[in-house]
């Protein structure tokens, strides 16, 4: 029974342990679980006061934002109304001025309205003043038409025939005087503008002219480099001059060698082959018509490009390519030592001005100064005629006017003249070709071709002084009035002309002027 009540006791203890365990188990939970609450809590009311204070954040930046949003259109509405304020002002003030200037214009209308009133009231007067003043004239016409009819004995109709009888003999008379006036008048009108339309020409044009000479001159780098050019017995020199068609001399001339030839456009194109040669180093035969023929290329090019450019300073447009290789290749020619590239341009720049004064197309007559010496550059075995035919048939060909290829045509008198601008390309022609400095002519031989021009004129008797100007173009000679007369004068300068064409040598023409003048001279005291 002892044993029985420990077990019993024992089970109570172990059961009230159990209980004590649970319950400490229990309040364990129950304490940590208020912990973790406590830290929620904690937590969440962390959240909600970053929440609180990011939200009250937020709420000032979004009243900031509207703020200056508000501020900012409050500033454009005003800035606005401003400008449309600005506007209906101005608008304002123009209407107010229209006003001004219509109530003006209405003042002078009715002050004009007035006058004219006044005006067709004194014209009415006049007009009735004038039919009374013709009635009475007629009526006086009349009776003086009585009275001659019975002094002269003659009817009405025999004394009207009489007077235009004599009308018309004096009319025939007038007329004679008066034509005979209007020639002198128009001729020398004609003579006056014509030298100013060529001196207003001349003076607007001021290229320059240089004389192309025969002879190309090449910079060498070293000495050495002319025995490279030589090479082995002379075969480069020999390779390049065949290839080339030019003399290459070369000389004692410190680091250049000279090319020879009359013909520009194989001078050059040696000039740029030996050039190069020179910077590329290889010289052999093989090489050297390689080059050559790379130059001829390179030739072409620039032929075209030197043609495009005078088109480009003339202000020619939509002419033909081939025209303007044509146009390029003067530059590679000369006439009289005069480069051809430089006098066509000249050429064309003289018969613009001309034209313009004239009233004519001056783009035309620049495109027939242009191309007026294009015959020259073209093979004798690809056009047959003269340079200037050959010229016209070329500007036919490749699309210019009729005006244009004429004026090339006839420029030297061989075909006829259609219109103006073949005389002005003849005229503009002569004075490029004609003035000092534009064609290879020394000083000694320029002074001495006047002082032979002067020499001519003066041989003859009756003359007391003669003067060379216009550049040899024109003799001035000053008669003795009392050794020649007026018909004398006109005999003169026949011939001292005839003889200036046989003794003297000159390009274009002279004109010889011959002055008579009778002087009466007295002194007042």
């Amino acid at each position: 029974m002892n044993e029985g009540m420990d077990i019993y006791v024992q089970s109570i203890i172990f059961s009230f342990f159990a209980i004590l365990l649970v319950l400490a188990g229990y309040l364990l939970r129950w304490f940590f679980a208020g912990k973790k609450l406590r830290e929620a809590e904690e937590h969440a009311k962390k959240l909600l006061k970053d929440a609180s204070s990011e939200a009250e954040t937020r709420k000032k930046e979004v009243e900031l934002y509207g703020k200056e949003l508000v501020i900012k259109m409050r500033q454009d509405f005003e800035k606005e109304t401003k400008e449309r304020r600005e506007e209906v002002s101005a608008i304002e003030k123009r209407l107010v001025q229209k006003e001004e200037n219509l109530d003006k214009r209405v003042d002078l209308l009715e002050k004009k309205e007035k006058d004219i009133n006044s005006r067709l009231t004194a014209l009415q007067e006049n007009e009735k003043k004038i039919v009374d003043a013709s009635e009475e004239l007629k009526k006086l016409i009349d009776e003086e038409k009585i009275r001659l009819q019975k002094i002269s004995s003659l009817t009405q109709e025999e004394a009207k025939n009489l007077l235009l009888k004599r009308l018309d003999d004096e009319l025939v008379h007038e007329k004679a005087i008066r034509i005979r006036t209007m020639e002198e008048e128009i001729k020398d009108t004609a003579e006056k503008k014509s030298r100013n339309i060529i001196s207003a020409a001349i003076q607007r044009c001021s290229s320059e002219h240089t004389a192309a000479t025969t002879v190309t001159v090449v910079m060498l780098p070293n000495d050495e480099m002319k025995g490279r050019i030589i090479g082995r017995e002379g075969r480069n020199i020999r390779a390049l001059e065949a290839a080339a068609g030019v003399d290459i001399i070369i000389d004692d001339t410190p680091e250049a060698v000279t090319i020879s030839g009359f013909d520009i456009y194989r001078r050059e194109i040696a000039k740029i082959a030996l050039q190069k040669l020179i910077e590329d180093g290889r010289i052999h035969p093989g090489r050297i018509e390689e080059v050559v023929e790379k130059a001829k290329k390179e030739m072409e090019v620039i032929i075209k490009e030197e043609g495009e450019k005078v088109a480009f300073d003339l202000a020619i447009h939509g002419m033909h390519p081939e025209l303007l290789k044509l146009v390029g290749k003067l530059k590679f020619r000369t006439s009289y030592g005069q480069n051809g590239l430089q006098h066509t341009k000249e050429v064309a720049m003289l018969i613009g001005s001309m034209a313009s004064q004239l009233g004519l197309d001056p783009k035309v007559a620049m495109r027939a100064g242009l191309l007026h010496d294009i015959g020259k550059v073209v093979s004798q075995d690809v056009e047959e005629g003269t340079h200037a035919i050959v010229g016209g048939n070329l500007a036919r060909k490749y699309g210019e006017s009729e005006d244009v290829a004429n004026a090339v045509e006839s420029h030297h008198e061989e075909v006829e003249k259609a219109s103006l601008y073949g005389a002005l390309v003849c005229a503009a022609d002569a004075i490029s070709a004609a003035r000092p400095g534009a064609r290879a002519e020394t000083l000694e031989t320029y002074v001495k071709r006047l002082e032979n021009l002067e020499r001519i004129a003066s041989s003859f008797k009756g003359i007391t002084k003669s003067y060379a100007l216009q550049a040899g173009r024109e003799i001035r000679i000053i008669v003795d009035p009392d050794k020649i007369n007026d018909d004398e004068a006109v005999v003169l300068a026949r011939d001292i002309r005839k003889k200036i064409e046989e003794e003297m040598e000159y390009p274009g023409q002279i004109k010889v002027i011959v002055l008579r003048e009778k002087r009466a001279v007295e002194y007042a005291k």
